[in-house]
């Protein structure tokens, strides 16, 4: 009597394994979506540092200066950041330049650097034939004496963050695909355990959306219950990995992780639920020789 009442009951619906599989699903995949939030802001890092030198007349009095600031900074190439354009005087730029080669006036004598505005470019304007007609745009300004940028850094840039976006939005892909699989098999074995349960409300005259809604609401709260467990779970590994490696607080941004949580959430709910409704809308169909 004791060891029967320690059986396995027949038909018994396995929780714990259908939570953990979506829970390490969702953890896994959100584990990739931090690492694509990193990527993104490492991108944004890099891209805002890229900028444009422009060179201006020797002729330019501070008042023209300080003008045409002002006109530079209200153009759309203009990155919309704090310090989008700083001013390097040719003194400023002339001890930075002695720092790195020495004293060089014994050879050239004067000084013979330009006042210069760095302007940082915005992203959308950092292409090769938007920069060309940026920099066409500065040399025609008055006052403007040269526009300069490194070509070769910007195409390199452009081309390896284009690759590596394509390379994550296929893995991306990759793994939503394989998390609702894995999801999917997962419900479809322990509702394995439920078909006769399911055929035994259709032979007492249940209705389907009466059988499936008890099933739909569990696994609706599995959904739900398993994103929870992987929020709190990435929460802990995010702020873990920052105190390990103090550089990637940088990467961190608060507001797409929490983004990125809520989406978890949603897809844990929907994966579940829909898995759940299309393996019981297989039973449903299926002969009784066929649950065999």
């Amino acid at each position: 009597m004791q060891r029967s009442a320690h059986k396995k009951k027949l038909g018994g619906y396995p929780a714990l394994g259908v939570v953990t599989s979506i829970t390490l699903a969702l953890f896994v995949l959100g584990l990739f979506g931090n690492l694509l939030i990193y990527s993104n802001q490492f991108g944004k890092i890099v891209r805002d540092n890229l900028n444009v030198k422009v060179f201006l007349k020797s002729t330019l009095t501070e008042t023209q200066r300080n003008q045409l600031e002002r006109t530079i900074a209200g153009k759309k190439f203009v990155a919309q950041t704090e310090n989008a354009i700083t001013f390097i005087s040719k003194e400023d730029a002339e001890k930075d330049l002695i720092k790195q080669i020495g004293d060089y006036k014994e050879i050239l004598g004067e000084n013979p650097l330009k006042d210069a505005f760095i302007v940082k470019v915005a992203t959308s304007f950092q292409d090769t034939v938007s920069l060309k007609k940026v920099k066409v745009e500065l040399e025609n300004m008055n006052g403007v004496l040269e526009a300069t940028y490194e070509k070769h850094l910007f195409d390199e840039v452009n081309k390896n963050f284009t690759n590596i976006s394509v390379a994550l939005l296929i893995l991306a892909i990759l793994l939503i695909v394989i998390t609702f699989l894995l999801v999917n098999s997962t419900l479809r074995i322990a509702l394995f355990s439920q078909r006769f349960l399911i055929r035994s409300m259709q032979l007492v005259g249940a209705r389907k959306w009466f059988i499936q809604r008890p099933f739909l609401i569990r696994a609706i709260g599995y959904g739900l219950l398993s994103s929870i467990v992987a929020s709190i779970l990435l929460w802990g590994f995010s702020i873990y990995a920052q105190k390990r490696i103090t550089d990637l607080s940088l990467l961190h941004n608060q507001e797409h992780f929490l983004t990125m949580l809520v989406v978890l959430s949603v897809m844990g709910i929907l994966v579940a639920t829909a898995s759940t409704f299309f393996s019981i809308h297989k039973y449903l169909k299926m002969s009784l020789d066929e649950l065999y």
